[in-house]
Formats: C-alpha cells, sequence, structure tokens
C-alpha cells in the first residue's frame, strides 16, 4: 500500500493548500481541467509507442498503459508486466509502476495499487500530477531555482518586455490568454502578430495560443478557453502542466545546436577513419599479392641443366635482393605504423579497435612475410646446391666420357681378333704362340676390369644425382658393359679352344712372353698415369690443392723407377731381335703374345713426360685463384665482423632509449630521429659488404672459416634495425598524440612509464605482499637501481598489480573488462601505449553512444526516429547525407514515410560495424 500526497524534491512546491490526503475532495471545474490537461499530456508521450487514453481513470486501471508510460518518458525498462485480465494482476502491474515512481525519489502518501484499479479519479489525477511533477517540472532550473518556482521565474523573463503581461501566478494571470500568446511570440514571433491581441478578448488570445501550440509546436491541446474564462480561479496544475511543455518546447533550441554540433564532431572523426581504413586495406592487399606473385617464384625448384642458366637464376636472385625486396620492406614497415597509427586514433574517439578483413591483420601479413622469407632461404640454399651438383656433374660427365673414349679405344677389334680361328692352319710354334697371347690378353682384360667398374659407377653417379644427358649415359654404358660381357664369353671360348690343341704346341719362346707380361702392366701404368695427369679437379680451398700438389709431386717422385722399368722391357725386346737375328726365327718381325711395341711404349712415355709439365702449371694457377679466394674471405669477414657487433649494439641501444625518461616526449623523439639518422648514414658500409659478397658468391666461395657472420645475417640485423628504429619513434609519436589530445602533463606521462617500468620484470609473473607494499609507494620507487631486464610490455598479472598500485579496487571482473580494453587481441601482454590509453581514458571526457543518441533525440524532437529534412535542417550538407546513406529505416509501430532509426546508427558507431 502506497500513501501519495507530496513529492519531496529540493524545494517545498508540493506543500500546497489543497493537499490530496485532506479529504479527499476536488472542485469539479477543476476536476474537469485536470481531466483534459492531464489526458493530453499523457498522450503526448504515449503516442511515441503508438497508442493512447480515453479515459484517464479507465484507461489506467490495468496498470499496462501507467507502465509504457512510465518507460516513455523515463527512457527505462519496468520490469515485465502481467498480462493476466484477474485483479490480482492488475493490482501487480499497478504496484510494480509505483515502485519504479518511488525508485526515482518520489514520496506517496495515502494511496494504494487498489484505488488506481478500482478507478478512483481523485488517486488517478493526483498520481499523474506527482508524474508530472517528477518528469516534465522537477528539473526546471532558472537561476538557482527550481521546479514550480524556476517555471514561474522562466515565464516572468520571458513575458517581461509584452504589455498587459503580468505572471504572478499560474491561476489567474493566464485567464486573458496574452501570457501564453506572449511565450509563443518571444520565441517564434512569425506565428503570431502580437501587436493585433487585445486583453479584453481572452477566448481569442487563448484559442490563438492553443491553435498555434498544437499545429507549429507539437504541444496538445491540454486546456479549453471557455474552461479558463469561466472559472473564477483556474486548475494551477492544469495550468502548469500545460505551461512546463511550452518550457521544454523552447528550451530544446539550444539543446539541438549542441546535439547538431556533437553529431558533427563525431562523424568527422568516423570518416576521417574510414579513410585510414580503406588506406591500410588497400595497402596490405597490394603488400599480399606481392608476396603472393612472390613466393612460387621462389617455391620454383625446377632445376636448369647448364651452369650458364643456374648461374643467371642466381643473378636474378640477386637483383630480387638489392632492388625488388628493400622497397617492400619499408611498405610492410610502413603498414604496420600506419596499422598502430589508426588504432591510436580509434583508441582516442572512444571507437572500438580496427579489425582488418580476414586474413589482413598485421599477424596474417607477419606470417606471410615469414613465409616469403622461409622461400627465400631454401630458394639461395637450393640454387647454391645445384650450382654445386652441375659442377659435379660436369666433371663427372667429363671424367665418364674419357674413361670410356679410352675403354672404347682398347676394345676396338677385340671382338674380331677373339672369333678368328687362326689356330685351326697355324704351326706348332703359331699356336704356342697364339696360346701365349691369349693368355697376356686375359691378363690385359683383367687390368681393364677396374676401368670398366669405374665406368659403370661414374654413370650410376650421373644417375643419381640426376644428370640431364644421363639416357644417353646409360646407353653408352650399357654398350660397354654388354661388350665387356661379350668379350668375357669370346675370351673364355677361345681360351677353351687354345687349351684343346695346348698339347700339340711347344713352349713359345719365353722373352716374348716376358716382355708381354711386363710391357703389359707397364702400358697400364702409363695409360693410368695420363689419364690421371689430365684428369680435371675441383678444389675450394688452399688446402685442398695443397694436398694435390703433394700428391702429384710424389708421382713425379715414382718417374725414375718407372723409367727403370721401361728401359727393362725394351731390353727384353731388344734380346728377342738379337735372338731372332742370330737364329733367323721366322716371327715376322711381331710379337705373337702381345700388340705392344716398344714404338708404343716410348709414345707414352713421351706424353706422360710431356703431361707432367702442364699438370705443374695447372695446379700453380688453381693455387693463386684459391689464395685470392682467400684473400676475399678475409676481405668479406673483416667488414662483417664490425658490422655484424654494430648492428647488434646498436639494437639494444634502441631498446635501452624506448624504456628510459631522459627529457621530454619531444626531446626523445628529436633523439630518436636524430639516432635514426645516424643508423640511415652507416647504408654505404653495408652496400660496400654486399658487393664483397657478390664477388665471394662470384668466385663461387661457398664456406667462410673466418666469420660467424653471413650476409643473411648481416640483411636480416639491417632490416629489423631499420624496423625497430621507425617503430620506437612511431610509439613516441602515439605518446605525444594521446599526450595532446588526453591532456596529460609530462609529469603523468613519467609518472606512468614509472610505474610500468617498475612492474616489468622477468621474475615469476605474481606479486607477493612485499612488491604490493611496494607498489602503493609507486613513484617512490628507484627505478635507475633495477638491474631487472625490461622488455616494454607487460603480462596479464603485472598489469593488474600495477592497476592495483595506483587506486584501482579490482575483482575478477573488473579486471577482465580492463583486459579486454588494453590486450583486444588476447595476446596475454600490456603494451606501454595501451597502458597510457587506460589510464588517459579514465580521466578524460569522450563522447559515448548514449550521448550521441540523445543529442538525435534532440533533433528528431523526442521521436524514436528522425527524418531527412531535420537531418539536413540542422547539420551541415555533407554529414548530413553522410547519415541519410548510413541510417536504416525506422520500423517500429509509430514510424512515418522516411522514418530513419538513429538508435541504431548511433550504437553502431561504437560497435562492431560495416560504416
Amino acid at each position: 500500500m502506497y500513501n501519495m500526497d507530496q513529492y519531496d524534491g529540493e524545494n517545498d512546491y508540493m506543500q500546497q493548500e489543497d493537499d490530496w490526503d485532506r479529504d479527499l475532495l476536488l472542485d469539479p471545474a477543476w476536476e474537469k481541467q485536470q481531466r483534459k490537461t492531464f489526458t493530453a499530456w499523457c498522450n503526448s508521450h504515449l503516442r511515441k509507442a503508438g497508442t493512447q487514453i480515453e479515459n484517464i481513470e479507465e484507461d489506467f486501471r490495468d496498470g499496462l498503459k501507467l507502465m509504457l508510460l512510465l518507460e516513455v518518458i523515463s527512457g527505462e525498462r519496468l520490469a515485465k508486466p502481467e498480462r493476466g485480465k484477474m485483479r490480482v494482476h492488475k493490482i501487480s502491474n499497478v504496484n510494480k509502476a509505483l515502485d519504479f515512481i518511488a525508485s526515482k525519489g518520489v514520496k506517496l502518501v495515502s494511496i494504494g495499487a487498489e484505488e488506481i484499479v478500482d478507478g478512483n479519479a481523485k488517486m488517478t489525477l493526483g498520481m499523474i500530477w506527482t508524474i508530472i511533477l517528477r518528469f516534465a517540472i522537477q528539473d526546471i532550473s532558472v537561476e538557482e531555482t527550481s521546479a514550480k518556482e524556476g517555471l514561474l521565474l522562466w515565464c516572468q523573463r520571458k513575458t517581461a518586455p509584452y504589455k498587459n503581461v503580468n505572471i504572478q501566478n499560474f491561476h489567474i494571470s493566464w485567464k486573458d490568454g496574452l501570457g501564453f500568446c506572449a511565450l509563443i511570440h518571444r520565441h517564434r514571433p512569425e506565428l503570431i502578430d502580437y501587436g493585433k491581441l487585445r486583453k479584453d478578448d481572452p477566448m481569442t488570445n487563448l484559442n490563438t495560443a492553443f491553435d498555434v501550440a498544437e499545429k507549429y509546436l507539437d504541444i496538445p491541446k491540454m486546456l479549453d478557453a471557455e474552461d479558463i474564462v469561466g472559472t473564477a480561479r483556474p486548475d494551477e496544475k492544469a495550468i502548469m502542466t500545460y505551461v512546463s511543455s511550452f518550457y521544454h518546447a523552447f528550451s530544446g533550441a539550444q539543446k539541438a545546436e549542441t546535439a547538431a554540433n556533437r553529431i558533427c564532431k563525431v562523424l568527422a572523426v568516423n570518416q576521417e577513419n574510414e579513410q585510414l581504413m580503406e588506406d591500410y586495406e588497400k595497402l596490405a592487399s597490394d603488400l599480399l599479392e606481392w608476396i603472393r606473385r612472390t613466393i612460387p617464384w621462389l617455391e620454383n625448384r625446377l632445376p636448369e641443366n647448364t651452369m650458364q642458366a643456374m648461374q643467371q637464376k642466381l643473378e636474378d636472385f640477386r637483383d630480387y635482393r638489392r632492388l625488388h625486396k628493400p622497397p617492400k620492406v619499408q611498405e610492410k614497415c610502413q603498414l604496420e605504423i600506419n596499422f598502430n597509427t589508426l588504432q591510436t586514433k580509434l583508441r582516442l574517439s572512444n571507437r572500438p579497435a580496427f579489425m582488418p578483413s580476414e586474413g589482413k591483420m598485421v599477424s596474417d601479413i607477419n606470417n606471410a612475410w615469414g613465409s616469403l622469407e622461409g622461400a627465400e632461404k631454401g630458394y639461395e640454399e637450393w640454387l647454391l646446391n645445384e650450382i654445386r651438383r652441375l659442377e659435379r656433374l660436369d666433371h663427372l660427365a667429363e671424367k665418364f666420357r674419357q674413361k670410356a673414349a679410352i675403354h672404347e679405344a682398347w676394345t676396338e677389334g677385340k671382338e674380331e681378333m677373339l672369333q678368328k680361328r687362326d689356330y685351326e692352319t697355324a704351326s706348332l710354334s703359331d699356336i704356342k704362340a697364339l696360346l701365349k697371347k691369349h693368355e697376356a690378353f686375359e691378363s690385359d682384360l683383367a687390368a681393364h676390369q677396374d676401368r670398366v667398374e669405374q665406368i659403370a659407377a661414374i654413370a650410376q653417379e650421373l644417375n643419381e644425382l640426376d644428370y640431364y644427358d644421363s639416357p644417353s649415359v646409360n646407353a653408352r654404358c650399357q654398350r660397354i658393359c654388354d661388350q665387356w660381357d661379350a668379350l668375357g664369353a669370346l675370351t673364355q671360348k677361345r681360351s677353351e679352344a687354345l687349351q684343346r690343341t695346348e698339347k700339340l704346341l711347344e713352349t713359345i719362346d719365353q722373352l716374348y712372353l716376358e716382355f708381354a707380361k711386363r710391357a703389359a702392366p707397364f702400358n697400364n701404368w702409363m695409360e693410368g698415369a695420363m689419364e690421371d695427369l689430365q684428369d680435371t679437379f675441383i678444389v675450394h680451398t688452399i688446402e685442398e690443392i695443397q694436398g694435390l700438389s703433394t700428391a702429384h709431386e710424389q708421382f713425379k717422385a715414382t718417374l725414375p723407377e718407372a723409367d727403370k722399368e721401361r728401359l727393362a722391357i725394351l731390353g727384353i725386346h731388344n734380346e728377342i731381335a738379337k735372338i731372332v737375328q742370330t737364329y733367323h726365327v721366322n716371327m715376322a718381325g711381331t710379337n705373337p703374345y702381345t700388340t705392344i711395341n716398344p714404338q708404343e711404349i716410348n709414345a707414352k712415355w713421351d706424353k706422360v713426360r710431356q703431361l707432367v709439365p702442364q699438370r705443374d702449371q695447372a695446379l700453380i694457377e688453381e693455387h693463386a685463384r684459391q689464395q685470392n679466394n682467400e684473400r676475399l674471405r678475409r676481405q668479406f669477414a673483416n667488414q662483417a665482423n664490425v658490422i655484424g657487433p654494430w648492428i647488434q649494439n646498436k639494437m639494444e641501444e634502441i631498446g635501452r632509449i624506448s624504456i628510459e625518461m631522459h627529457g621530454t616526449l619531444e626531446d626523445q623523439l628529436t633523439h630518436l630521429r636524430q639516432y635514426e639518422k645516424s643508423i640511415v648514414n652507416y647504408k654505404p658500409k653495408i652496400d660496400q659488404l654486399e658487393g664483397d659478397h657478390q664477388l665471394i658468391q662470384e668466385a663461387l666461395i661457398f664456406d667462410n672459416k673466418h666469420t660467424n657472420y653471413t650476409m643473411e645475417h648481416i640483411r636480416v640485423g639491417w632490416e629489423q634495425l631499420l624496423t625497430t628504429i621507425a617503430r620506437t619513434i612511431n610509439e613516441i609519436e602515439n605518446q605525444i598524440l594521446t599526450r595532446d589530445a588526453k591532456g596529460i602533463s609530462q609529469e603523468q606521462l613519467n609518472e606512468f612509464r614509472a610505474s610500468f617500468n617498475h612492474f616489468d620484470r622477468d621474475h615469476s609473473g605474481t606479486l607477493g605482499a612485499e612488491e604490493f607494499k611496494a607498489c602503493l609507494i609507486s613513484l617512490g620507487f628507484d627505478i635507475a637501481n633495477d638491474a631487472q631486464k625490461r622488455t616494454g610490455i607487460m603480462d596479464a598479472e603485472d598489469f593488474k598489480t600495477c592497476l592495483i598500485s595506483v587506486g584501482y579496487n579490482l575483482g575478477e571482473n573488473e579486471f577482465s573488462r580492463i583486459m579486454s580494453i588494453v590486450d583486444p587481441n588476447r595476446m596475454g601482454i600490456v603494451t606501454f601505449q595501451a597502458f597510457i590509453d587506460f589510464m588517459s581514458r579514465e580521466t578524460a571526457d569522450t563522447d559515448t553512444a548514449d550521448q550521441v543518441m540523445a543529442s538525435f533525440k534532440v533533433l528528431a524532437g523526442d521521436k524514436n526516429y528522425i527524418l531527412a529534412d531535420e537531418l539536413r535542417r540542422e547539420l551541415p550538407p555533407d554529414q548530413a547525407d553522410y547519415c541519410i546513406a548510413r541510417m536504416a529505416p525506422y520500423c517500429g509501430p509509430d514510424a512515418v514515410p522516411g522514418a530513419l532509426d538513429y538508435m541504431s546508427f548511433s550504437t553502431a558507431l561504437y560497435g562492431e560495424s560495416d560504416l
């Protein structure tokens, strides 16, 4: 049961002589005026919800429209109403409405829900008057007076310049109608010709005011001229209710201008941010497209068949590293800077963080860039390996051709010789000679077995290394192997035939046999020596060429012994010639056991002696080349060993600068830019090192024991150095932008930085009691002596402890909310910039969606929708068109043609939106 008679506000304007709890009596004329006025006032608000009342004591009995009226005029949601038709349901709904009135500070006396449900007119009118006082009159304030006194003072000030108008109360002062006309003329002089009004014609004055207010000011007609003129003392409550509508109608003009300015500001910021988002999307798309086109080129591992083609690929790769990639590195760095700047502006304007299109996040670009560099590194390694492989293949192919040519020359005619049947008609001495000759051939055949195996092994290796001309190599190798098998079979067959007739033969001349047996190995040794002396070689270090030179010297040391063997063999031949001449042996002048003759041995020996100095010269030239390569290695290493540590030192210095607090932000920014200039001036040394590196690659130098730095290390370090200094400068610029936009002093920034650094430690990630106590001491902590490593970011626990230290009382839910602000990407870390943004946001006044929505509501004349003409009347043309193009049609029950939904538009400005 609620009691209701007075509203306990700032003033005692409810202490009236006609209190509702006296005897519940009401003058019939006053009751009639209140019924009409209160009904019209209620309908002026209920029509916003698409409904109205006809009988004030009947239509509020079920409490449904009463709750709806309170929701409309307060802008708040009440408890869910009961939809039943029983009395208990109606009483419940009325009690919910009375509870809401009481929650607004209204003390109700002598009235309960049962009187309203029973249709008690006096109690219902009293309740409606209380609602009017609370929501239409209480907030009126003029020169430190409020409510009734404030409204009266406002009327007196507005009508002061008008003759015959003397407003002293809210009853008889308004009977002649001139007060209403004066209020309208003061604010809208074009609506009433005040000079034609007469004090002795109240009916005309009142009807003129009521009609103009209803037609042009959207103030419903709450009074009847006849009732006011025909009553000695008009009802004060009815007059106050109607006059308050004039106050709210005219006081909204200044609010409309303020609301329009706020909307213009918000829309300008939103348009600028949209342009920045479009620029980011385009730059990100272009960079990702370039990466997408480049990676397949770097991942192409289709080998070339020639060294020249692979060298051209290597040159193309060098052009890519020198000419094409550096601008893209700069674009990537600029993209990150633009992204950080955009996020800072969005935070400063209280907008949500910018989320790029799918696949265009900074992390996506970094991942794509990582894939590019991975493909780039793999591509360079593949190029060098392919060059090594082709170099090895060319060497093996040439070696295969040399050995195959020697073998084919040796096997030429052997099959025809083994297929002869000369032993069938030969004499005994000829048979013996043929048998010995065949034995010598078998020895020679066995000696060539190693060469055939070498040929097959080289062919196998060429196949394993994917030699481009492997089919022809395989075919030639197969022919040699097939021929070798045929020679073996033919040799076995001839040997068996000769053995069958061996008993018929006499021992062949031992000297011929001895000559053949000694000449054949020596001949093979000379052929092997010539092959080795003509063999090409590949070395990459001085040690390797020195090893070859040592082996060559050892070979030259064996030449005297070989010469003795040659003379011994030639002595055997001379012995044979002497015997033939002495005993007149019919031998036809040839050795039947071998095809080797002294002339061939001498010719090959001379060839060996001729090749030795040529080999000496080749080794000397290669030794000189390796010395030059060693000079190039040392030249590159000397520079790389200086540049590498220099880059590392600069990276560490930048890290220290970014967390130290020396001077103002502008001083730090100037220092960093000078530091950046000194770094850029170091670029010629990097270019000089690139030139030395190119000389090394052109010389096909693949390792360098004099330094641990490769050109790739230097390039990556240099690129990281440029990116780091640019990112650090951007961070300082964003701090300046935050400071200027939020009005933060340098001392506050230093205080924020000190607190941040104090808790930025690589410890366990939690704070004990002593650490928390030190946190409360905050800026009194001497951070200059803190030797802990600082990374420039906090993890979640350290950030939470830091917030507590500066006065935040954080529960888990509140801390989760703050972390969602400072760490929208859920990385688990808090950067100093996010820390600054949060601390500044807590003390700065920024626009909100509710403020923008309220501003639109003012422009719309308190409607739930707004029309295009209203936007064009209050806003500049470009921003009015911007709103019209983006506002969705309003679909509420009170919608009219062309109605636009400014509520969803305002919410979208500060939430997930396509705007």
